[in-house]
């Protein structure tokens, strides 16, 4: 397999629109936390220059597609922290990567987990990515999600 299929010097993709209406029809958005003004998906949104990772999310019902670069493991951590607050529900999309330390830290056990079939398309993007997706939910508050029953 060709390396260059795995890296990128971009690291922000935006959210396929089917994709993100399907999970906001469940959900109803009001927060999303990693976005650049062109292709937010909500009316409320942080963007680099306010940095999601150093606010709060306390209250909101967040969406999350962040960057895909080597920072992705402290927006998980962050996602996973902030649905510890009261009223905090956060709906991840996320390279399903099992082998990967934020996975085991702070999904596996922790979150409800959606494997996504086949490969999406990025918008903007050429061609799929090259990893399955998945999405993570943290639901503030969830005794049943505390217990990994979903």
């Amino acid at each position: 397999m060709n390396p260059v299929l795995f890296s990128s010097k971009k690291t922000e993709w935006e959210t396929p629109q089917a994709l993100f209406d399907e999970l906001d029809r469940e959900f109803g958005f009001t927060l999303d936390v990693c976005a650049l003004p062109e292709n937010a998906k909500c009316d409320l949104f942080f963007t680099p220059e306010t940095d999601g990772l150093s606010q709060s999310w306390k209250g909101h019902i967040c969406w999350m597609n962040p960057p895909y670069g080597k920072e992705i493991g402290r927006w998980v951590e962050k996602a996973y922290r902030e649905s510890k607050q009261n009223g905090t529900t956060v709906v991840c999309l996320l390279p399903a990567r099992t082998d990967t330390r934020w996975f085991h830290d702070y999904v596996y056990g922790k979150a409800e987990i959606r494997f996504l079939r086949g490969r999406i398309k990025f918008v903007g993007a050429e061609n799929s990515a090259p990893f399955p997706s998945m999405i993570v939910i943290y639901r503030g508050n969830c005794p049943r999600c505390e217990q990994g029953m979903f």
